[in-house]
């Protein structure tokens, strides 16, 4: 299996926090590992099967844009999860984003494949979601906004997955949906009320 690419800097350097790195090597070193991938024909013989693959998709640039649109999206999701897990000290809610964060770096090499494979280049940019989601302080809201992002890629995927033709291409896009929908799932879970709790004292009739 040949190895992803290496990707160059798309975004400046944060005076926060050090920048994002989604290349191979940044990502091995931070114990993160891409899915197995399938090797694609030649670009000659490849370019011939393009047009039956995708003979119903539409304009192929348009399916480039929306994949490239999901990949600058899922950039933003691993800057701010990076981020946003430092900023706490509650173990729970650590583990949360941190998972959050090694799923979004995946799917960013899943979309970094899809695109390559086509064949096309990838986007190197850093959608402009980050800079609104870390323009939140309260990490509570800045979770919850980035629920409704998650929410808009599901979206975006329950679009586009009709029109992909290739299998591999819509295993893995179905498998980054489920992922987003069970990773809403959780930041629901964990930002729901709970219940008041009902001091123990003596029963009715009970003596005190």
């Amino acid at each position: 299996m040949r190895p992803l690419p290496p990707m160059s800097n798309a975004s400046s350097a944060d005076d926060a926090a050090a920048p994002f790195a989604d290349t191979p090597a940044a990502l091995r070193a931070q114990g993160l590992r891409f899915p197995d991938r399938v090797e694609v024909s030649s670009p000659v013989c490849y370019a011939d099967e393009l047009d039956a693959v995708y003979r119903d998709a539409g304009d192929r640039d348009e399916l480039l844009a929306a994949l490239n649109e999901l990949l600058e999206a899922e950039r933003a999701g691993a800057r701010i999860t990076l981020r946003s897990a430092a900023e706490t000290d509650d173990p729970a809610l650590q583990r949360l984003v941190t998972d959050i964060h090694r799923d979004e770096v995946r799917w960013c090499g899943v979309l970094i494949d899809a695109i390559q494979s086509l064949p096309a280049t990838p986007s190197t940019r850093t959608g402009a979601f980050y800079e609104r989601a870390m323009a939140v302080p309260d990490l509570d809201a800045r979770l919850a906004l980035l629920n409704r992002g998650q929410g808009w890629v599901v979206r975006k995927l329950q679009a586009l997955l009709p029109r992909i033709g290739d299998a591999h291409i819509h295993g893995e896009l179905t498998a980054m949906l489920m992922s987003h929908q069970q990773n809403i799932a959780r930041v629901n879970a964990q930002q729901a009320p709970q219940a008041p709790q009902i001091p123990c004292g003596p029963q009715e009739g009970a003596s005190p």
